[in-house]
């Protein structure tokens, strides 16, 4: 017998062991595939949250319009009464008229886009409710600088209701909320002006 048939270097025990493993291995590439998968599935899923929340989507920020509109035209109403100038009393006599237009052609446009003008949010309507301004008002009529601190006041809240009005306008595709948009800001920039030009002497 030749002596280099009955040598055997390497056991079967030992061969099965050095041997590769693909299918346990393909396991472990699929449970990696499986966690990366699932983290960027998750991650879009938390990204689009974010962008559809209350701070991003042209829903959200159309009724963030409408509530800010509806509380100027109440602050502007139960504050015309109380001003001493009558050039402020007629610039915001002209602020109501714009705010009441606005509120009222905001309806249509608003339903095009599924919301309710009368059921907007109710964490948006909170947030954008008059209490402070009221306030605010209040406490400059008692201290006899509301023509003032309306005047300043005020111009800041149109400057942001202009800023709102082109940010809504480069976010929807809705052309009947554009054109209520293009018509508000064209009406809104002159009383910004006025409001901002006044200077008001208490007494």
């Amino acid at each position: 017998m030749n002596p280099d048939q009955n040598q055997q270097p390497y056991s079967i025990d030992y061969l099965n062991q050095i041997a590769p493993q693909p299918q346990k291995q393909g396991i472990k590439d699929k449970f990696f595939f499986w966690i990366i998968g699932g983290g960027l599935a998750l991650a879009a899923i938390v990204l689009i949250i974010v962008l559809t929340s209350s701070g991003g989507g042209p829903t959200s920020d159309m009724q963030t319009l409408a509530a800010r509109l509806q509380t100027l035209q109440k602050v502007a109403t139960d504050t015309q009464k109380n001003l001493k100038s009558g050039d402020l009393r007629s610039t915001n006599s002209n602020l109501t008229i714009f705010l009441t237009n606005a509120n009222r052609d905001i309806v249509a446009p608003l339903a095009a886009s599924g919301i309710d003008a009368k059921k907007l949010d109710g964490g948006i309507t909170k947030k954008e409710a008059p209490d402070k301004l009221t306030q605010e008002f209040e406490d400059a009529r008692l201290n006899a600088v509301l023509d003032r601190t309306y005047s300043s006041e005020m111009t800041y809240q149109l400057n942001t209701v202009s800023i709102l009005v082109r940010k809504i306008y480069n976010s929807t595709n809705n052309a009947s909320f554009k054109t209520y948009l293009e018509k508000l800001d064209a009406d809104l920039q002159p009383l910004i002006k006025q409001m901002a030009a006044f200077s008001g002497t208490e007494g």
